[in-house]
């Protein structure tokens, strides 16, 4: 569970000191989804730039220019690769005939150490599981639709991926994983999930709005000068795996007992990270709770301790 947010000021919006303060609170809040590491891409002059350490977002000293329109960034909750090492953090540089970009990925692939093999992809230092993406697109030595709707339809689990290349266009890539955006006068917001963009909407003082509509299958590019394109890729709707699937759970065939068990296994180990205590995940599934509810609790772990403390007192009480 990581977090995709981002600003597009197709039309100079902003000042520099305007944007970094937008990008400060923007992903302050997606620390609600990852905090192990926090990274930005954005255009100058002199091209593509790529800042990431292994901080939480708030942590992060932003230094954005006045000169960067598109600022494409991303929280992380480490799943494969230490975040220790800052090559394992997102977002990723990928490089394409006379284009260079940036890849940030929410979600988890599974499939990515068969299609290093069977697509033959050049071994890299690099441990996560995202930076597949970044070489399946290089394979293609293009950026484009054709280019990222391959790559979309070969990588298998959950995912919402944006890419930036060096002239602020921006894709957005959307399987199963979820994506907000909104659009102002001039600009644009995103962010993994509403409730997050909402949240950093108000605190940020921005008003009247109107929300993009993105669904699973699209692949939506915001041009440089704020325009939308979209076209679409297959994807592959069946199970993944619990938090490699967002709606995963809900396609499980429910006679698959070695799916639910592997969905059993994942869920509990992703609520260990927030302290949660495996049984008490089980209690909550035994209980009607599925993975979406779990997820959307696990926002607010205090929120979440408050579920399971009614739901043991209803216990001790019938």
């Amino acid at each position: 569970m990581c977090c995709l947010f981002g600003l597009i000021d197709y039309a100079d919006t902003f000042t520099a000191k305007e944007k970094n303060r937008i990008i400060k609170i923007l992903s302050t809040e997606c620390e609600a989804r990852g905090i192990d590491a926090t990274g930005i891409a954005f255009n100058t002059e002199s091209g593509l730039h790529i800042s990431k350490r292994p901080v939480a977002a708030h942590k992060m000293w932003y230094r954005i220019p006045e000169s960067a329109k598109v600022v494409m960034g991303h929280t992380r909750m480490t799943t494969q690769g230490s975040e220790k090492f800052n090559f394992n953090n997102h977002p990723f540089p990928g490089h394409v005939d006379k284009l260079d970009f940036a890849l940030a990925h929410n979600g988890v692939l599974h499939n990515d150490n068969e299609l290093r093999i069977t697509e033959r992809l050049p071994k890299t230092n690099i441990q996560t599981d995202s930076y597949v993406a970044v070489q399946l697109i290089e394979k293609e030595n293009a950026l484009g639709f054709d280019a990222i709707k391959k790559m979309a339809e070969k990588t298998e689990g959950s995912f919402c991926y944006t890419i930036l290349d060096d002239r602020d266009n921006l894709y957005i890539v959307k399987g199963d994983n979820p994506m907000t955006i909104y659009k102002f006068n001039g600009f644009y917001l995103y962010a993994s999930t509403d409730e997050i963009l909402t949240r950093a909407v108000k605190k940020i003082g921005l008003k009247n709005y109107s929300k993009v509509n993105i669904s699973c299958g699209d692949i939506l590019k915001i041009n440089a000068n704020g325009t939308i394109e979209i076209q679409t890729f297959n994807f592959k709707d069946r199970y993944f795996g619990a938090w490699g699937s967002y709606y995963g759970f809900s396609s499980v065939d429910p006679y698959d007992y070695e799916a639910e068990n592997l969905f059993i296994d994942e869920i509990t180990e992703y609520a260990g990270y927030f302290g949660i205590d495996p049984d008490d995940v089980i209690m909550l599934l035994e209980y009607g709770y599925d993975e979406l509810e779990i997820e959307e609790m696990l926002y607010d772990p205090l929120e979440m301790q408050k579920c399971i403390s009614e739901i043991k007192l209803c216990e001790m009480m019938c």
